[in-house]
């Protein structure tokens, strides 16, 4: 989908609060840290997981009330699974990550390529996939792009209820238009509008380089970026 300055598909301030969720978050790095802080100050039922262990995730799980598990378990029962790890660890996650997990789960997928961390990834450099269908693709499950270009700290300091001035709007790509709205309803939820940046092969328009990367901005600015976005990939993000 092409997005236009002029022809926004923005939130929608005042939706009502859904019932909470179970949610599964693959990751307890700067992003899926605080965003585990944020969904259960929220009264969500949170399941948390990284590559070392449940033991090593005590602290967060005292911390916050978050059920500290095993990757492979994190997504069992969610109606949302948060990956939230290094694009160089994605093909190392257990297989049948999703094979337990409510009926039409929505995947969020927070990463980014960076080939300094992640090393060359051929399918993004000369494959031509956008960072989020490589995902996809590995995990076998269909994604949703956000938060990829959100400042972890911002997650706890800048949400502000909706129709404030100071509200921030993140940008949310993925092909499956029910996914997609509950990832929206979630981020609005936690205190951010948000501007559907079309399906995920348009979903280069949010990669590290581009206008809307790391961008605090409201539904005007962030509209006007992705639309500003260029598809060629900037030099100090290939490999």
């Amino acid at each position: 989908m092409e997005v236009s300055p002029e022809t926004p598909a923005t939130s929608t301030p005042g939706r009502a609060r859904r019932a909470d969720m179970k949610i599964g978050i693959i990751g307890a790095g700067n992003i899926g840290g605080n965003l585990t802080r944020r969904l259960t100050a929220l009264g969500h039922d949170v399941s948390v997981a990284n590559s070392r262990g449940p033991h090593t995730l005590k602290e967060l799980a005292d911390e916050t009330g978050a059920t500290p598990v095993r990757a492979e378990e994190a997504a069992r029962g969610a109606e949302i699974a948060v990956v939230t790890v290094p694009l160089k660890a994605v093909p190392d996650l257990p297989s049948g990550l999703f094979d337990e997990a409510a009926d039409g789960l929505a995947v969020i997928d927070t990463g980014n390529y960076y080939p300094q961390r992640d090393g060359r990834i051929a399918g993004i450099e000369d494959g031509g996939l956008t960072e989020s269908r490589w995902t996809a693709r590995q995990i076998g499950h269909p994604v949703v792009k956000a938060f990829n270009g959100t400042y972890a700290q911002d997650l706890l300091d800048r949400h502000r209820p909706a129709g404030d001035p100071e509200r921030m709007t993140l940008p949310v790509a993925g092909d499956d238009e029910a996914a997609k709205r509950k990832v929206r309803d979630l981020i609005e939820e936690l205190g951010f509008d948000t501007v559907d940046a079309g399906g995920i092969d348009d979903s280069w328009r949010q990669q590290p380089g581009t206008p809307v990367y790391g961008l605090r901005g409201g539904v005007d600015a962030v509209t006007r970026a992705l639309a500003e976005a260029s598809p060629e990939r900037p030099e100090e993000f290939r490999g």
